[in-house]
């Protein structure tokens, strides 16, 4: 792996960093205190292509790498990690239409997603059915030409906002094939949400339960053959962890800036805080294990990126199994980083 950077993506990077700073920072505290879902500055970020960072050109993607959008996130995330991580979730449920979708489908929903006029969810967990996640019940039972779906969806970020929920639901039997990938759009009769969510933090993001009561939705709305949706979902998974983990080194970022600036400013017994032998090694340690994380999710990244035949898929799935949130765990003790859904393999 080359760790240089080209001066493309130093490009996107700057740009990055310069609309966080301008336009996430200064409205970040604000947002959370007040629960805010910052739509304009949403819609402001997808006009610089970051609503499909890796979606296709043809339906307004900027068809980008997973490298590429992890350098994109953990600036996003430096300025503000609640927004850039429901950017994130976004831009997995787009690619999942993108990479898993008919034509039609590709080309009815992603123009409106990549735009963010429209905004997208993913639904996969459960009450009953969180790192299980092949073990979900929601139904969807067809019926002609719709499926008529009933069940809920747990802890789903953007619920209520958005306007595309891509949901797994069991079509078949128990276990992971039986599961299919369903687009259903806000304001279909039968999709209702539960109230919001009280989160420490992280209020940028509505968090709410999807509820489906004799839901009815076209079978068009199938995202790949029935039976897929568990595939599609930690395929969708694989880049997600990533997108996720490069979040936590933009928030672990601004928080060791923060700690190195404090030090040279804070004086104690005639000396700054920089000044103490201690604190400097406390200050390299974090510098260390985040430049380390950093090195895990970009592998990470250059795995998922590269050709399946190369052997790119498995050792990405193994990656970011490994390290989902790196940079907020390095510190966790062993039981507190279970792996997340789907990392079985």
């Amino acid at each position: 792996m080359d760790f240089r950077l080209s001066e493309e993506q130093l490009a996107f990077q700057e740009t990055a960093q310069q609309f966080a700073r301008d336009e996430l920072l200064p409205h970040a505290a604000e947002w959370d205190e007040n629960a805010v879902f910052p739509v304009e500055a949403l819609r402001k970020a997808a006009a610089l292509g970051f609503a499909g960072i890796y979606v296709r050109e043809d339906v307004g993607g900027s068809a980008l790498s997973r490298l590429d959008a992890a350098l994109i996130f953990e600036e996003l995330a430096a300025a503000d990690p609640s927004t850039a991580a429901y950017i994130s979730i976004h831009n997995m449920a787009s690619w999942m239409i993108d990479r898993f979708g008919d034509e039609a489908a590709r080309q009815r929903f992603l123009p409106k997603l990549t735009t963010m006029e429209h905004f997208a969810s993913y639904c996969l967990t459960e009450p009953g059915a969180g790192s299980d996640a092949a073990s979900l019940k929601s139904r969807a039972e067809r019926q002609g030409d719709h499926y008529v779906i009933n069940g809920a969806k747990a802890f789903i970020s953007g619920g209520g906002a958005s306007d595309i929920y891509v949901c797994m639901l069991r079509t078949g039997g128990e276990g992971p094939g039986g599961i299919s990938c369903i687009v259903v759009e806000k304001g279909t009769p039968g999709l209702s949400f539960g109230k919001k969510e009280r989160k420490l933090g992280w209020n940028s993001q509505p968090t709410a339960m999807v509820i489906f009561e004799n839901c009815k939705v076209p079978v068009a709305n199938r995202i790949g053959a029935e039976g897929e949706g568990f595939k599609i979902a930690m395929a969708g998974l694989d880049g997600g962890r990533l997108n996720i983990a490069a979040c936590s080194l933009g928030g672990a970022r601004a928080c060791l800036e923060a700690a190195r600036a404090y030090m040279g400013e804070r004086k104690q017994f005639g000396k700054t805080l920089s000044s103490f032998q201690a604190l400097q090694f406390k200050l390299a340690d974090m510098a260390t294990e985040l430049d380390a994380a950093r090195l895990m999710v970009w592998r990470g990244a250059a795995s998922l990126d590269a050709p399946s035949a190369a052997g790119g898929r498995p050792s990405a799935a193994r990656a970011s199994c490994t390290m989902s949130s790196p940079a907020s765990r390095s510190r966790a003790k062993p039981s507190s980083t279970a792996p997340s859904p789907g990392c079985s393999s």
